[in-house]
Parts: C-alpha cells; sequence; structure tokens
C-alpha cells in the first residue's frame, strides 16, 4: 500500500479498525499532490466533544480509584489516536518532504497505532471501552498551523511528544505507586517510544535549522501557531529522557527557565 493511500485510509475510516490498520508493506512511489485534511472522520461515538473548564484529568492523589485511572488511560488514548491523525494529515500535506523523513515518520505513525491498542487494553481491564467518555479535538486544533515538515517536528515531536517525557514517567510512577503495575509497565512503554520519537524530531530540525540555531528555528516556528516553548514540558522537567532523545543540556537549561 501507498503511503498516500494509508493516510488517507486513517482519515476517513468511520472505524477503529481501519485507523488502526497497519500493512504489512508500504511503498511511497506516488506521494501525490499535497493534500489538506480538514477534520478526521471519527467512528461513530467517538467524534470531538467540546471540553468543559471541568473536564479535567483526574489528580494524581485520586488514582487509587480504577475508575479514575481508566479516565487517565482513555483521554491518553485519544491524545495518540490524535496523534495517529495529525501523522497521517502530515503524510498527505507534504509528498515533497525527504524521502526518509516519510519513511520515519511512517514508522512513527505505526507506534502510535500500538499506543492506541495498548491503552485500549488497559482501560478495558479496567471497564472502560474506548469511546465511553468523551473525546477532544485538542491537538487537531494545530493542524492548519502545521505549514511545513519543519512545522511538524517543532509541533508535534518538540512540544507534544516531548512533554510526554515529563507526563509519561509521572504518570507511571503514580500508577505503579497504588498498585497498578500493568498500566505503569505500559507508560514505561510509551516513555520509551516517545525518547525515540523526539529523537526523530531533533535529527530533523538539526537538518531544517541551517543556519539558524536549533532553538531559535524551533522558537520561530512555534511563533506561528498556538504554542509556546512551555507547553515543551511538565510541571516537573525530567532531563534522562531528553538527554536519551539527543537534546543538548543548552536545550534543556533554557526549557528548565521558563
Amino acid at each position: 500500500m501507498e503511503l498516500r493511500e494509508w493516510a488517507i485510509q486513517i482519515l476517513s475510516s468511520d472505524t477503529l479498525t481501519g485507523k488502526l490498520a497497519e500493512p504489512d508493506q508500504l511503498s511511497d512511489d506516488h506521494p501525490g499532490p499535497p493534500l489538506i485534511w480538514k477534520e478526521p472522520t471519527r467512528p461513530p461515538g467517538m467524534s470531538f466533544c467540546k471540553r468543559a473548564r471541568e473536564d479535567k484529568l483526574p489528580s494524581f492523589q485520586e488514582h487509587g480509584d480504577p475508575d479514575k485511572r481508566a479516565i487517565c488511560l482513555h483521554r491518553f488514548a485519544g491524545h495518540e489516536l490524535l496523534a495517529v491523525e495529525i501523522m497521517a494529515f502530515t503524510l498527505l500535506a507534504f509528498p515533497e518532504a525527504p524521502p526518509t523523513f516519510r519513511r520515519g515518520l511512517a514508522h512513527t505513525l505505526k507506534e502510535e497505532q500500538e499506543h492506541v491498542r495498548l491503552y485500549i487494553q488497559q482501560m478495558n481491564r479496567l471497564g472502560v471501552q474506548f469511546g465511553d467518555l468523551p473525546l477532544y479535538m485538542h491537538f487537531w486544533k494545530h493542524t492548519p498551523h502545521i505549514q511545513s515538515p519543519t512545522h511538524y517536528v517543532s509541533v508535534m515531536s518538540l512540544t507534544f511528544e516531548m512533554a510526554n517525557l515529563d507526563f509519561a514517567p509521572m504518570y507511571g510512577k503514580s500508577f505503579a505507586h497504588y498498585g497498578d503495575s500493568e498500566s505503569s509497565s505500559l507508560m514505561a512503554r510509551i516513555l520509551k517510544d516517545e525518547i525515540a520519537h523526539v529523537s526523530f524530531g531533533w535529527r530533523w530540525l538539526k537538518q531544517f535549522s541551517t543556519p539558524s540555531t536549533e532553538w531559535e528555528m524551533w522558537e520561530k516556528t512555534l511563533a506561528t501557531t498556538l504554542l509556546t516553548p512551555k507547553r515543551a514540558k511538565g510541571f516537573l522537567l525530567h532531563e534522562e529522557p531528553r538527554k536519551k532523545a539527543g537534546i543538548p543540556d543548552q536545550w534543556i537549561a533554557n526549557l528548565k527557565s521558563l
């Protein structure tokens, strides 16, 4: 299957099976013209809801309640499905991107699909089905601002996914504290993959940023979106996962100072 055909299938499918389908063989011989997808089709019961102020994630102190942990896992699964759709959006929007970039993005997309499946397994164990709770547009609202591959790595890899280098270990530690080793192990798996995704974004930002420094390019690119550099971290910044992703000490210091 061509990357273009796969991306269209993901964005147009009205079933979760279609969105999570992973072809055995993928080619990119016919990327086609740029195609901007306005909004993904969603399966019944999984359409975007308007988020109210009170729709916050349960606090860490509430994670002893399995129902509260299930709410967290459901929200995270929604984030991963959005990531799948945004990566499909990017494949369609930038057919002229370097072939190695597109192959790397396709690999990342497959990992995000697996994350959705893994979250579903854990929330099902806790008695919740995917779609039982509201799902929000969240990340997708930033797609009009993804105007180039540089925007993609700046917004997704180096902001949203980098922030998960803080949130994944925080939630993993909390779930373990309340005896949910399975959910905690899943968060460790998510962290491992996110380190690789951030590394992908960092490597490509270095290629895209000449002659600017990487930080300058990232700040400049984010300035054209709805985001600020502060969105790239949690309320506790974890240095070690960033170092494993190849992020330099000065970049980490800059984030800590925000």
